[in-house]
């Protein structure tokens, strides 16, 4: 009798053990997720002003921090006083001579032409004299020299009036023109320059964290906070391979978590196509060790506020959803 108690309880003893293995959760087991925006500035600088702290609420455009500009305000400050000589040059060389310098040409054409009337008059008298042989032939050639110098001159007046009312050389011009854009392009850049050293914010956000306190060095391209967008709140699960074949892209499933109050519909934004070992941080018995695949759901942006980064979860097919 004892030796068939022993042996009944032998073989009762498996089916009790197995009756007291927990049962396989209906869903998956995860944690939520956050795309976050690392605000930085291309440029490294002091921190001078630091606007928000960490847990404020950020909207588009509000300021969040400043580094120290004065070199880059100062560099402005000279292209802009450059473009202004550029545009003078530029405006200059399609202009004439200005209205004075023309009339000085003119008075002296006219005083030219002037002289160039008593010349001849005085040679007409000399070209008499001399074939009624009072003077000699050397006088008359000397007026003849002077008459040519005063057209010569004349010409030559008239000449200069005419290049004073010209603008300038096409080739200075476009010189003039391309120096003028020069000038404009380094404003820019300038202007991009100053920009970088106060930043505001992209989006819509949460201030998560700060990474710099006001007088430390900020170097080039390194974050001084981070935002978290309503809509950039996800869910990470992970899926044994034998429900893969359930999952797709776009398809429906629901977010429990403690806290929630009721479940949180969502849709499946990536699944990865590469297995792994449940990560350490799904503390479910039930799944520990198994070869599962990353999903990723994201739910609206009124019903992410219902989730935090880091928070245990668990989700649940939705029956016949299709993306």
């Amino acid at each position: 009798m004892r030796c068939f108690n022993t042996c009944l309880a032998l073989l009762l003893t498996p089916l009790l053990l197995a009756g007291c293995q927990p049962k396989s959760a209906p869903g998956w087991s995860g944690y939520g997720e956050g795309d976050y925006v690392y605000v930085s500035s291309q440029l490294g600088g002091t921190l001078t002003q630091l606007n928000v702290r960490s847990g404020d609420q950020a909207t588009q455009g509000m300021p969040l921090f400043a580094l120290e500009a004065e070199n880059e305000q100062a560099a402005r400050s000279e292209a802009d006083a450059r473009l202004v000589r550029a545009n003078a040059q530029l405006a200059n060389a399609a202009k004439g001579k200005r209205s004075d310098e023309i009339a000085v040409i003119q008075a002296q054409l006219s005083q030219a032409r002037a002289q160039a009337r008593l010349n001849a008059d005085a040679l007409a008298r000399e070209e008499q004299l001399v074939k009624q042989g009072f003077v000699s032939e050397a006088r008359r050639d000397d007026l003849r020299t002077a008459q040519a110098q005063s057209a010569a001159r004349m010409d030559e007046l008239a000449a200069q009036l005419r290049v004073a009312q010209l603008p300038a050389r096409v080739d200075e011009r476009d010189a003039a023109a391309a120096d003028t854009e020069a000038a404009r392009q380094s404003v820019r850049q300038l202007a991009w320059r100053v920009a970088q050293k106060s930043r505001t914010a992209p989006v819509d956000g949460l201030v998560t964290e700060t990474f710099f306190r006001v007088g430390e060095s900020v170097p080039a391209g390194q974050p001084v906070l981070a935002l978290l967008p309503p809509d950039h709140i996800k869910v990470r699960f992970f899926v044994p391979e034998s429900a893969m074949g359930s999952l797709q892209v776009g398809a429906a499933v629901n977010i429990v978590c403690d806290g929630c109050a009721g479940p949180i519909p969502a849709r499946i934004s990536f699944i990865s196509n590469r297995a792994e070992y449940t990560p350490p941080v799904i503390y479910s018995n039930a799944q520990r060790a198994k070869l599962v695949f990353m999903v990723e759901a994201r739910p609206s942006a009124s019903d992410a506020a219902r989730l935090k980064p880091g928070q245990p979860v668990e989700v649940l097919p939705v029956a016949g959803a299709t993306p």
